[in-house]
């Protein structure tokens, strides 16, 4: 009989704190929240646990959790920092599993399904887990939690329930463990599928054990079939290493200061537009959908949206949309601009490679965007730029140097980092 899967999934606890304490040891035991804006006035992007035991939250004013915890240390975010500790915690994981695939900048999955007859003799999965932990925080410095289950949905749970820590759900303890637990604890769950399952009687992995599975698959299709079968601790999922797309891709910038000039905070909008559109063209995809929103100084908002044709993937013609998106939003304005938010989605495939033929559009791009990459690696990021981004150098000079951009970064561009380009992994892998 085929042994169950034994998924890990590993979360890096309050990742941007708790990178920040690693840089700084004397933080260590103190309330510590990362926040944003200019000068600590924007919102808190991660808190760590003393801090939240405060009432400090994600998303909460810089201001309030200021008030809520007066002893507590405002950071402000070092972006490229907390990639390279999340490559070093990717580094020390992939030595002990078969198979890992990051899925963030902190989080990940490692296969075990074959640990028990390899590995496990002499010791307990919980204890070699926890010994993975203890090695991740002595290098690296930071604390992570985990979960352990028969596949990748089961663990991730696991790891929610676990925090802080890691606990296992061994196999045949499945239904048990998810009877009581709420279906929107479930990655993946939108709010329009908990009200469908909500409107079936359907609240928690128990109920819907209980329904019948031809009416999961009708309402559903397959997701609900299996959504049936992982409640009835039927789903033994294996782990595959698979690199999907991206789906979205955004900006959110806080400009240096309140800005009066509108073409100024266009030429930055522009700017910004470039750049996320030629990471689009590096990842080989193009976009259907922009939206563009922009927030004034008393924190008022304005925004629209556009939908292309055809996928899109040239600067001139995003650039196009995005300007009269930018008109038609301040027409009647009359604030300075604090920050501005570009968003990218319903994203296609974009293939700029060579053909047999003729060159394409898409290829000549491909070839421009490759020669650009070389020579700014070669003599420093922005030696080449669009006139868009040249401009914005020359408004002032707090743009001369841009903040690093939040380490959002595509599984395809993580992997690429830990293997790279071909994005398996090295002979320096324990297995």
């Amino acid at each position: 009989m085929k042994p169950a899967n034994r998924i890990l999934h590993v979360d890096g606890d309050s990742f941007f704190a708790s990178c920040e304490i690693a840089l700084d040891r004397k933080l260590e035991g103190r309330p510590v929240y990362v926040g944003g804006g200019r000068n600590g006035n924007g919102i808190v992007i991660a808190a760590n646990r003393i801090a939240k035991k405060f009432g400090v939250k994600t998303g909460m004013a810089c201001f309030e959790a200021k008030n809520l915890c007066p002893k507590g240390v405002l950071c402000k975010p070092h972006y490229d920092e907390y990639r390279r500790l999340s490559l070093d915690m990717f580094r020390i994981l992939e030595q002990y599993a078969p198979v890992m695939l990051p899925t963030s900048i902190d989080e990940g999955f490692l296969d075990f399904t074959t640990m028990d007859q390899h590995v496990w003799r002499n010791t307990t999965p919980l204890d070699y887990i926890k010994g993975i932990g203890e090695r991740v925080r002595k290098e690296v410095g930071l604390p992570m939690s985990g979960g352990l289950g028969s596949s990748s949905w089961l663990a991730k749970l696991a790891t929610d329930a676990a925090k802080p820590g890691f606990i296992e759900v061994p196999a045949g303890q499945e239904e048990e463990f998810l009877r009581d637990r709420p279906v929107r604890e479930l990655s993946g769950i939108a709010k329009n599928r908990e009200r469908s399952l909500a409107a079936l009687g359907a609240k928690t992995f128990g109920d819907v054990a209980k329904l019948p599975s031809m009416l999961m698959k009708q309402k559903f299709g397959i997701w609900g079939q299996q959504l049936w079968l992982f409640s009835n601790g039927r789903w033994n999922q294996p782990l595959v290493l698979e690199v999907k797309d991206r789906t979205t891709i955004s900006s959110n910038t806080t400009l240096p200061y309140d800005e009066p000039d509108y073409e100024a905070a266009l030429t930055f909008t522009l700017s910004e537009a470039t750049r996320l559109t030629g990471q689009l063209r590096h990842e080989h995809l193009q976009a259907r959908e922009i939206s563009l929103t922009i927030r004034f100084n008393d924190f008022t908002e304005v925004g629209g949206s556009h939908r292309f044709q055809h996928a899109q993937f040239q600067n001139s013609v995003i650039n196009r949309a995005l300007e009269e998106l930018f008109r038609d939003c301040m027409s009647a304005a009359y604030k300075p601009v604090r920050q501005i938010r570009i968003a990218m989605w319903n994203l296609a495939r974009l293939d700029t490679q060579p053909t047999l033929w003729q060159r394409t559009e898409e290829e000549r791009w491909g070839a421009l965007d490759e020669a650009t990459h070389k020579l700014n690696t070669a003599f420093g990021k922005l030696s080449v730029m669009t006139g868009a981004q040249l401009a914005l150098q020359k408004l002032d000079d707090a743009h001369k140097t841009p903040k690093a951009k939040c380490p959002f970064v595509p599984q395809r561009e993580m992997m690429e980092k830990l293997w790279g380009p071909t994005g398996t992994p090295n002979s320096d892998s324990a297995f």
